[in-house]
């Protein structure tokens, strides 16, 4: 991969880790933070690699810097703490020593908590979508709103008013324990499938976000397998649906954008491992 390349790609495959872990730590009322460490990690990246070239190992120099930014985060908290409010010197003193674990149980783990956390009844379904697509996809607000057809600001405005509520409810990034998981993944896999839909029906003409969309939504729920409480029928069922529907991406639509029937479609198109997929997570499913 070219240099110019490495990091949008490594911002689509890596911020949203960085991210999910780091709010995990701060705590939901600290989204913005979070990110704030994420983008200007990516934004140091940009400025030495262009001057000094691409580190040994980019994704482990991602991990450092953001740490690193986490700590010294702690660090200036803890200076004013002790400047301001001289009567928590003695908690405050340690408070910048934690250890910011990037490993990858600790992502998957957060990423979990968070799709939870994202998808709580008391935000709207769309809202959970577009936080989806904010936190653990990647996806900038401009995309957000090609993505749910929708002008930016209006986008950018319901996201912070639900990151309000979140925030107001002191909502736990968290696993639920085995009596609310049922009721809770339902809510999950709903925005799940509502967030592939946006893919594959989007009025959107472009191709590249409409199957990431779609890529995603299946990466979420492909996640939800790898934790024991929640690698259920209904999961894999919903896996199986989406490798099926995604398997014919090519071949839906003519050089116009026009939707092309099933009974029309060339199978040639059709993509044969999706199927393999689909098939191996329906019998799952069974």
């Amino acid at each position: 991969m070219e240099n110019t390349q490495i990091i949008p790609h490594l911002f689509r495959t890596e911020y949203r880790k960085i991210t999910s872990v780091l709010i995990r730590h701060f705590g939901i009322e600290h989204i913005e933070l979070a990110e704030d460490i994420a983008s200007d990690t990516f934004m140091a990246a940009t400025g030495l690699w262009g001057m000094r070239g691409l580190p040994e190992n980019p994704k482990a120099w991602l991990y450092t810097v953001a740490k690193n930014k986490a700590k010294d985060h702690f660090k200036h908290q803890n200076i004013f703490s002790q400047s301001i409010v001289p009567a928590i010197q003695t908690n405050a003193q340690t408070s910048y020593e934690i250890e910011i674990d990037l490993s990858e149980k600790t992502i998957t783990d957060s990423q979990l908590q968070m799709m939870f956390a994202i998808c709580n009844p008391i935000i709207s379904s769309e809202n959970q979508i577009g936080l989806t697509l904010k936190i653990l996809c990647g996806f900038g607000i401009e995309e957000i709103a090609n993505a749910l057809i929708s002008p930016a600001e209006t986008i950018k405005k319901r996201l912070q008013r639900a990151n309000e509520k979140l925030r107001d409810a002191k909502v736990k990034i968290e696993i639920p324990n085995k009596e609310e998981i049922r009721d809770r993944l339902q809510t999950v896999l709903t925005t799940l499938y509502l967030l592939f839909n946006e893919g594959y029906y989007s009025a959107s003409q472009n191709s590249v976000l409409r199957k990431d969309l779609c890529l995603e939504a299946m990466r979420l729920a492909y996640l939800l397998t790898e934790y024991k409480e929640t690698r259920v029928h209904e999961v894999n069922a919903l896996l199986a649906l989406m490798c099926f529907q995604s398997s014919r991406f090519e071949a839906r639509l003519n050089e116009n954008g026009n939707t092309i029937l099933y009974e029309e479609q060339d199978e040639k198109l059709w993509n044969a491992e999706l199927i393999l997929q689909g098939e191996y997570f329906f019998r799952l499913a069974s």
